[in-house]
């Protein structure tokens, strides 16, 4: 009984003194350990959950050393085989925040849910933006409030992000200091695919200084629309989408936060009955999600939101208003 007891103490206490200082890792030396933390990769975390393609490609360091490195990590991280019942149990520690409307906290199975990808997609002003602002206030609120306490990060790619609209949010939730709201949400604009995809691998030393639990991608698809025209460039398109969407799941699972990311639409051509609206992205970004959300417009400020896709969720509808102060229940 005491020597089991011993082994998980030694495990938890190596797991924690490796996240600090990766040089613990077997065969990892001063030079390999600062082209690492250059790359972006300074934690076991960040280790774990990549590649070594990946990390070989950016560090030019050889993916057999690579594939240790990696092994050693998770190893360290006690990442392997596990029940059902381990699973349900580490699920624990997923943690849920409100969106400030009961009617999607409902359909989303009691609000947004950490180490998950949850895809919003619609027309022009159907809320995907107005949702994403709310976000970043209702992930600041304290637990006892339905928040998380914590900061958000918004990678802007079409220049909708407006702080003027976090204060005109902000103002229903009492809790919160306007000024202190404004500084724990962090911001940063990306112009091109390339430069999406930079910001998205240097995360990892970011998420290490920032108690960040949601990240914000609007929208995902606006840089891959305009530089990749034609049928010839579509298959590098998907493979780059494809490449920063697994990066983004692996950041979530790595350090326990959410993600949203806006999605545009396009009308089937084809489709003479029903709904033409059709999110892009294709089957590739339609696999990355966990939760699938389609917003439509409805009569005067009302929005219909609906969850077409979710790994145990049903198929459901919530209404919401938006309104000067965000969105709302009707």
């Amino acid at each position: 009984m005491s020597t089991t007891k011993n082994s998980k103490e030694k495990k938890i206490e190596t797991k924690s003194s490796a996240s600090i200082n990766i040089e613990n890792l077997s065969g990892v030396g001063p030079a390999i350990a600062e082209k690492l933390r250059e790359a972006g990769y300074s934690s076991l975390e960040a280790l774990a959950v990549a590649s070594p393609n990946e990390i070989s490609s950016i560090t030019s360091i050889g993916e057999a050393t690579i594939g240790k490195i990696i092994a050693a990590a998770r190893d360290s991280l006690d990442i392997g085989f596990e029940s059902a019942a381990e699973l349900l149990e580490r699920r624990k520690s997923m943690e849920k925040f409100t969106s400030g409307s009961e009617q999607i906290d409902a359909m989303l199975g009691g609000g947004v849910e950490t180490r998950t990808l949850i895809e919003v997609y619609g027309e022009f002003r159907t809320g995907k933006t107005q949702i994403a602002h709310q976000l970043c206030v209702t992930v600041q609120l304290p637990r006892e409030k339905g928040g998380l306490g914590a900061e958000a990060l918004y990678i802007d790619a079409e220049g909708t992000f407006r702080p003027e609209r976090l204060l005109e949010i902000v103002e229903k939730y009492p809790d919160l200091d306007p000024k202190t709201m404004l500084e724990r949400v962090v911001y940063i604009r990306s112009f091109n695919s390339d430069h999406l995809q930079l910001i998205v691998d240097k995360l990892p030393n970011f998420l290490q200084e920032h108690n960040i639990k949601l990240i914000v991608v609007d929208s995902i698809i606006s840089h891959f629309r305009s530089e990749y025209i034609g049928r010839g460039t579509l298959a590098d398109r998907q493979q780059k989408l494809n490449r920063l969407l697994h990066k983004l799941l692996r950041l979530g699972e790595a350090y326990n936060l959410a993600i949203y990311i806006t999605n545009q639409v396009m009308a089937a051509p084809g489709l003479f009955f029903g709904d033409p609206t059709q999110p892009v992205g294709g089957h590739v970004l339609a696999h990355a999600s966990t939760y699938r959300i389609y917003l439509r417009k409805s009569k005067a400020n009302k929005r219909i939101a609906r969850l077409v896709d979710s790994p145990c969720l049903p198929e459901t509808e919530a209404v919401f208003l938006i309104n000067e102060q965000g969105i709302q229940d009707p």
